[in-house]
């Protein structure tokens, strides 16, 4: 997975252009979601949920609200009631976000080609 498989889009508009939020802000808050996104790891698994390819689409709304699109690696997960709630947090603390809702989605089904070169490496699957 590249950063560019994870779709950060703006609604209210749809496109950054048409934003209400500047966008060099909006480039910042982009970066800083993305660093608080890797602060959150499945815990049976030493990578975290960025560079797995868990997270499929963050968007930004013109209120600076977060929604999160994601998946676990497997629908069994046993952590698959806390961890949106991890990614919740995470976000929150980035400055100028608003609220923020994480959502399981297991559409597409998770698999290894969505991992990023880092990640496989972490996990010796070359």
């Amino acid at each position: 997975m590249s950063e560019a498989s994870t779709i950060i889009a703006v609604s209210g508009e749809n496109a950054p252009d048409l934003s209400a939020i500047p966008a060099d802000e909006l480039a910042r808050m982009t970066d800083d979601i993305v660093a608080a996104l890797k602060t959150v790891y499945d815990p049976e698994i030493p990578v975290d949920i960025y560079e797995l390819g868990l997270i499929y689409k963050v968007d930004i709304d013109d209120d600076r609200n977060v929604a999160i699109d994601m998946t676990l690696t497997a629908p069994g997960c046993p952590v698959a009631g806390d961890m949106p709630g991890w990614v919740e947090n995470a976000v929150s603390s980035v400055p100028g976000v608003g609220g923020v809702k994480a959502k399981i989605t297991f559409d597409p089904p998770w698999d290894h080609s969505r991992m990023s070169e880092e990640a496989r490496m972490a996990m010796n699957m070359w």
